[in-house]
Formats: structure tokens, C-alpha cells, sequence
């Protein structure tokens, strides 16, 4: 079965349903890549910071498909933000990939007390992009204050905005604003899969009775409704998982309809709670992590 397509704000196509390799270990993400290229699978979702980028290149070799049938993306991290640091990032990560241009290339973080080095960054990216080495480019974790200064200093809008969205942290306001420019919402951590809430103040979304409601009505998995939740709603997936029948069971979510009643019941569930890091206290200092040479 193939997977529809988003077409993003350039004219370039990604599929709406990606796989993701954020803290699956490099010993693990061959296997797991090449599990899900089987499945059908055609986006993979990396990044510098991952330490798996080079695993990742490996499974699309090991795959037999040609490089054009899959759509890479992969993440600078803010240790290489700075005009000259992210062409070499840019370097780096098709270096370990083993690729000559890259699908879609984004800003990681914000960095918002250093911000003139995202700018910087941002604008290597727009280099990247009109010499051709990126198909398209974006940010992640940027919210409207983030943008609205990137706004300002660039050129080419954001093709995407990868953030935390999954039904107990919608993030309704920062989902609105990005489609009002024309940026397309990626969603991380899409199904809750680290739900987080470290005060053990919520349950997994995966148990969430509500959402076990729905799913019952359609005969299908929690996941599978949380992800068609996203894709009803315009935005774009890239769930993670190393368990071949969970890869199977996230890719099948295009049978199957929810009414505008189900998705506003489960918009309903959000707590306005962020699981990850608050962008503001992303520094270099607390996340200060060195991405090797490819």
C-alpha cells in the first residue's frame, strides 16, 4: 500500500506517515529501519543528536529501494548552530548517511538565548537549500516568538515545524499559527510514547479510556486512532517503535474513519502539559552535546 503525501509550502512531497529513530540505539536501528521499509514505510526521521544517522543510511542501502523512494530528514543540533558550523553539520550528517542531498534538513531547537546563532544556522540552511544539497528545510520546537523573529532575519518560511503533539499536549495555539504561515505541523512523540509526565500525575495515552472507547468502535489499536487523529487533522507523523508488530500497526491507519465528534473528544483530553523540555531552557550549557565527524 502506498502512503499518501503532504505537499509542502516549496512544492516538495514527504509522505504523511514517517517512521521515527529518536532513542532507538544504533545497534537496534538497521533492524528497525529495514523492518519498517518493508512495511512500507518511506519517510525515516533521524537526527545528528540520535547518534543513529549512520544505521539509518545503512538500512537504505540494505533496503534495495532507490534513494529517491525515501524521504530523509534529519536534525542540526544547536552544537552546530552558527552560518559555517551548519554547513559542516550539513557535512557530517550526509556523511554518515551516505547521501548527496537530503530530503528535509531542520533545526532541532530553538535556542532562544542564542538566537542570533539559530539565525545564522537558519540562513546556512537557506544556502543549503538554493545550492540543492536539502529539498526542503524547517525548525522544530520553535513556537510563534521563535518564529515570528525568524520571520524577521530570513528568507525562505520554515517547511515544517516538528513539536510535541499527541492528545494530552495538543498545543492548539502553536498548531493554528504555523498553518496560518503555511508550515506544516510534524508531530513527535505522536501516540504520547513518552508520556512523560514525570510527576506521575497521567497515565499513558495508550491506556486513556477514552481513546480505548474509540478504538474499541473501530475494531482498532489506541495508536492507530491517535495517529488518525493527526492525519485527519493536517498534520503530518513519524511514529517510533522497534517492535516489528507495533512498525505494522502504526503504518495501518488509512482504512478506517473518525467522525468530527471523535476528534473533538479526544482534542478534549489535552492537559496543556509538556512532556519534553521547555524550548526556553534549551542551552548549550544543559544540552550541550558534541556530534562527531561522519
Amino acid at each position: 500500500m502506498s502512503i499518501p503525501s503532504v505537499t509542502l509550502n516549496n512544492g516538495v512531497e514527504m509522505p504523511v506517515l514517517g517512521y521515527g529513530v529518536f532513542q532507538t540505539p544504533p545497534e537496534q536501528t538497521v533492524t528497525a529501519v529495514e523492518a519498517a521499509l518493508s512495511t512500507g514505510y518511506r519517510h525515516i526521521d533521524t537526527a545528528a543528536a540520535y547518534g543513529n544517522e549512520r544505521e539509518v543510511g545503512e538500512a537504505v542501502r540494505r533496503s534495495g529501494l532507490d534513494r529517491s523512494e525515501v524521504f530523509l530528514e534529519t536534525k542540526v543540533w544547536i552544537t552546530d548552530y552558527g552560518y559555517d558550523e551548519t554547513l559542516h553539520a550539513f557535512d557530517k550528517s550526509v556523511g554518515k548517511l551516505g547521501v548527496e542531498q537530503l530530503d528535509l534538513l531542520i533545526l532541532h531547537q530553538a535556542l532562544p538565548g542564542e538566537f542570533e546563532r539559530t539565525v545564522q544556522a537558519y540562513r546556512a540552511l537557506e544556502k543549503l537549500l538554493a545550492d540543492g544539497g536539502v529539498r526542503a528545510i524547517g525548525v522544530s520546537n520553535f513556537m510563534p516568538e521563535h518564529l515570528d523573529r525568524l520571520f524577521g532575519e530570513t528568507e525562505v518560511v520554515p517547511a515544517v515545524n516538528q513539536i510535541e503533539v499527541h492528545p494530552y499536549f495538543r498545543q492548539s495555539g502553536l498548531l493554528a499559527y504555523d498553518g496560518e504561515h503555511g508550515i506544516l505541523n510534524q508531530a513527535w512523540s505522536p501516540i504520547g510514547g513518552i508520556t512523560f509526565y514525570r510527576d506521575g500525575s497521567k497515565g499513558s495515552t495508550l491506556e486513556d479510556p477514552v481513546i480505548g472507547e474509540i478504538a474499541a468502535a473501530h475494531d482498532k489499536t489506541p495508536a492507530q486512532v491517535m495517529l488518525r487523529w493527526h492525519i485527519q487533522q493536517g498534520r503530518q507523523v513519524i511514529p517510533k517503535s522497534v517492535t516489528p508488530s507495533r512498525i505494522t500497526e502504526n503504518f495501518d491507519v488509512f482504512g478506517f474513519e473518525l467522525t468530527e465528534e471523535q476528534l473533538t473528544v479526544i482534542d478534549a483530553l489535552d492537559t496543556g502539559v509538556r512532556g519534553g523540555p521547555e524550548p526556553a531552557d534549551v542551552t548549550r550549557e544543559n544540552f550541550g552535546v558534541e556530534i562527531p565527524e561522519a
